[in-house]
């Protein structure tokens, strides 16, 4: 009881001294006494005769409590109270179910949050390579089970710096293994992070970052932070800057004002150390209280293009992203050690959904640049390519340029077979059943009959010219683009012509539709059905 001391034991009348033998014969016993605190909480003491030996004051481990024992009478016990506020932590309920676990809270195997999925992939494909980042300084790659640590450790440190439960938080960068890392790590501590690329006007940035109620900023290099100082210390409150790639020493630091600024590595360090140090004692877990993220909680806001007026911020929940990964596999039959090409901005709600289904797969990821596509394209010989129509369109002007910088022989031969194969295209999908037409009439069983056995004696011909074409010219230009699997196109709309030309040279392209709202895909071609 708080003020008051509690008497368990009153002693003779006589007043021994506290090291006499008639005191020490009544304290040698074990004694068990519990003290009520305004709480109503049992605390037990345990002391024995040791403990009290000559003591005017005993002091014991748990905070608050003290003991005291006069030459009197009386043995007193004296309960200060002494009240730690706790302090609430988000956990992505499977990422870190250790976490939640230890709060008796009951966690199951299921996906309830984005962050959540890189649990299952580092127990499925541990030691596989998952991302490739040649282009940065320093290169990277990572397996599943090492960039599962890292998101963990970029959370933790997050956390330590003062980022709060859904805080909302600026991640201004382009797409790289560190986006990746900073955009899980920022989900998986329950925080919100409001996305964008360098390339986006300062203006426009400032209003995303102001309008979002952003707390802080995670910028992609110094080139682009020393781009934004001025206005955004001017213009905007920041709790602190978290640096994705390169060195302190060059930022524009005396336009900051005072606010912190972290590099990667010293936010890896912070959560590193911290996560080390709450395994290894049971007492500092004690300080938290640790809540699961929830489905239905809003993952991230996605600014989109402001085509009328300002950007309009689109809430995408974990369910809303969930649902993508969960389904896109009937779009992307991705397998295990498959390699895809990332270059769109990972920050783009089309990439984004793509890339969070197909790490459930165990596949490896390679990063590039506009700059780089083409080398890479041949180097890495991707099974998948995700991306936009300009990329197809720029492929397909660079497939025509070098047919008509060719020699005149050549340039006859590869643009002849390739009507050919065209031709082929046409007439072998009108006998498969898979031609669509504008006309919504449809025509009588004779003429149907009439139009197949054309098509199929026709395409009969003009078969062995497209099987001769495939290894005399198409294998060459695969060889060059990779793309063994399929490109996956969205985000626009894909041209017809450049559509049947990658048909025809046996290149699958499956083009999509979506909306940033519906995070994003709505509809796509089936591998087995791509009409």
């Amino acid at each position: 009881m708080l003020g008051t001391s509690i008497n368990p034991i009153k002693t003779a009348s006589s007043s021994p001294s506290c090291c006499s033998s008639s005191y020490e014969k009544r304290m040698e016993t074990m004694l068990s006494l519990t003290a009520f605190d305004n709480c109503n909480n049992s605390v037990p003491f345990l002391f024995s005769r040791s403990k009290l030996h000559c003591s005017k004051t005993l002091v014991t481990k748990l905070p608050g409590v003290r003991f005291q024992v006069s030459p009197g009478s009386k043995f007193r016990v004296f309960c200060e109270s002494k009240t730690q506020e706790l302090q609430i932590r988000r956990c992505s309920p499977l990422l870190e179910k250790v976490s939640l676990s230890s709060n008796d809270a009951v966690v199951s195997d299921e996906w309830k949050a984005v962050p959540d999925i890189w649990r299952s992939s580092a127990e499925k494909y541990g030691d596989r390579v998952a991302v490739v980042d040649p282009y940065h300084d320093p290169p990277s790659t990572m397996t599943y089970i090492q960039l599962e640590q890292e998101i963990l450790d970029f959370a933790e440190g997050l956390r330590l710096i003062g980022l709060k439960p859904e805080d909302k938080l600026a991640l201004f960068a382009d797409n790289s293994s560190r986006w990746l890392v900073a955009d899980q790590g920022i989900m998986a501590m329950g925080a919100i992070n409001v996305v964008r690329g360098s390339r986006s006007a300062v203006e426009e940035l400032l209003h995303i970052y102001n309008h979002s109620e952003s707390v802080g900023l995670v910028v992609d290099n110094p080139e682009f932070f020393n781009r934004l100082a001025g206005t955004f210390c001017s213009k905007a409150t920041m709790r602190f800057i978290v640096l994705l790639w390169g060195e302190k020493s060059c930022l524009a630091t005396g336009e900051t004002q005072g606010v912190p600024i972290f590099s990667y590595r010293e936010i890896m360090e912070l959560g590193r150390e911290s996560r080390v140090g709450l395994t290894d004692s049971h007492d500092a877990r004690q300080g938290y209280i640790y809540e699961a993220i929830g489905s239905d909680d809003v993952a991230t806001l996605v600014y989109t293009s402001g085509t009328t007026d300002n950007p309009k911020g689109v809430m995408l929940t974990h369910k809303n992203l969930l649902h993508q990964i969960r389904n896109l596999w009937d779009v992307v039959p991705a397998e295990a050690g498959d390699r895809f090409l990332s270059m769109l901005p990972s920050w783009h709600a089309y990439e984004r959904a793509c890339e969070y289904f197909i790490f459930t797969h165990g596949i490896e990821q390679e990063y590039t640049t506009v700059r780089n596509l083409k080398d890479d394209l041949r180097h890495y010989q991707p099974h998948y390519l995700i991306s936009v129509p300009l990329v197809y369109e720029t492929l397909y002007s660079g497939i025509q340029k070098q047919i008509y910088t060719s020699s005149t022989a050549r340039k006859f031969i590869a643009l002849t077979f390739i009507r050919v194969s065209l031709a082929y295209m046409d007439l072998k999908r009108i006998y498969e059943g898979l031609c669509l037409t504008r006309d919504q009439k449809q025509p009588s069983y004779v003429v149907s009959m009439l139009e197949w056995l054309w098509a199929r004696i026709i395409a009969a011909i003009l078969w062995p010219l497209h099987v001769l074409a495939k290894k005399l010219v198409y294998e060459k230009i695969h060889s060059a683009i990779g793309i063994s699997k399929a490109g996956i196109s969205g985000g626009g709309s894909l041209p017809m012509h450049i559509d049947k030309f990658f048909e025809a040279i046996g290149v699958k392209l499956q083009n999509g539709y979506g909306l940033t709202e519906s995070s994003p895909v709505i509809a796509a071609r089936r591998p087995n059905c791509n009409i």
